[in-house]
């Protein structure tokens, strides 16, 4: 707070003192220009704060995967925190005022959900040091207080390849991603690893739905039915996909025609939005996004944040693969094979590629 010049001045009267002080106390709360803190205007913490990506909240994949660390964290720790829809088309300065406002707001930490996220971090962690800001599947952008929480998705697409490779009947499976980026080419090259060293003689079709700086794969059920359908017309009995919102219609098209989908980032067999589905969603590649939004707000709420790169693994259970599907259960020769795949990544008998 600035000092009133001359405060103690004597002819100063107690009502010029009380509004003076008053006066003091607005132009403080007033504040909150770069350089600023998480505290914003100077109140309590008002808890965690979650900017999402494409599809937002209702995604029933990645988005709902964050959104449940966000909400466990929210009522053990009585924050009363606050969510941030993206907007189509918005450019990177758009995202960077919506981690300001929240920063000013006093939120912290502040959790970016998505590498789309990346320039808007670096410059507004900048100018917010005393504010932990997360960001997820990125670790390009680094600081002080930036926490770079990112997953090993080829090791649980190679066990997604172990399956799909044990099940196929046809001998061609399928692959769905939502933009061909860096990090979708990981969840590939471990599904087609994890094919190929369990039966070379399995075909892989691949299909991406848009490509950068385009982002409607992400978003797009219908493009996601279409390249699905297109698969299975090509004889796939088991199609994988890694494209956020619009892989409801990867999974529509492939529980229509009897076939195995499987899912991505959260347990698709129990998303209530893909329950008419769910019978034909074999297993899901599950990254703990819940738990690593969860365990950043505990560090925080903790007063010891959690920065730098977070890598989360099978070794750590940051990636797996779900088994709420009774049929996946009964799969006795298939468990087997995945514990077996899952043991030799652990213990470096296998390296999973990041690229296909």
């Amino acid at each position: 707070m600035r000092r009133v010049p001359h405060l103690a001045v004597a002819v100063l009267t107690a009502a010029a003192l009380a509004f003076t002080a008053t006066a003091c106390g607005d132009d403080d709360s007033g504040s909150g220009s770069g350089g600023g803190s998480g505290s914003g205007s100077g109140s309590d913490n008002l808890g965690m704060a979650l900017a999402y990506d494409i599809g937002g909240r209702g995604d029933q994949s990645f988005n709902d995967a964050a959104a449940a660390g966000f909400d466990k964290a929210k009522e053990e720790f009585g924050w009363q925190g606050q969510e941030a829809e993206p907007s189509a088309g918005e450019s990177d300065a758009d995202k960077a005022q919506r981690l300001t406002d929240l920063a000013k707001k006093g939120y912290d930490p502040i959790v970016a959900v998505g590498f789309v996220y990346a320039p808007a971090v670096k410059q507004v962690a900048a100018k917010f040091p005393d504010t932990t800001f997360g960001i997820i599947d990125d670790s390009s952008v680094q600081g002080k207080n930036i926490a770079n929480l990112v997953f090993a998705e080829e090791q649980g697409s190679y066990l997604a390849g172990v399956v799909a490779a044990k099940v196929s009947k046809t001998k061609t499976v399928g692959f769905v991603g939502g933009v061909e980026t860096a990090l979708i080419r990981k969840f590939e090259a471990g599904y087609k690893q994890g094919v190929a060293d369990t039966d070379d003689s399995v075909k892989v079709l691949t299909k991406y739905l848009s490509q950068p700086p385009d982002f409607s794969g992400f978003e797009k059920p219908d493009l996601g039915k279409e390249a699905a359908q297109g698969q299975l017309d090509q004889n796939a009995d088991v199609i994988y996909q890694a494209a956020g919102g619009a892989g409801r219609g990867v999974i529509e098209a492939t529980a229509g025609a009897d076939k195995w989908a499987i899912g991505v980032d959260s347990d698709q067999y129990q998303q209530k939005g893909l329950a008419a589905y769910k019978d034909q969603i074999l297993t899901s590649v599950m990254k703990n996004v819940s738990g690593a939004v969860f365990d950043l707000g505990k560090s925080v709420h903790d007063g010891k944040p959690e920065t730098g790169v977070i890598t989360y693994t099978l070794k750590n259970d940051g990636v797996s693969l779900s088994q709420s599907n009774p049929a996946f259960q009964d799969m006795a020769d298939v468990q087997t094979a995945v514990k077996d795949a899952t043991d030799k990544i652990i213990n470096g008998d296998i390296k999973v590629r990041t690229t296909p």
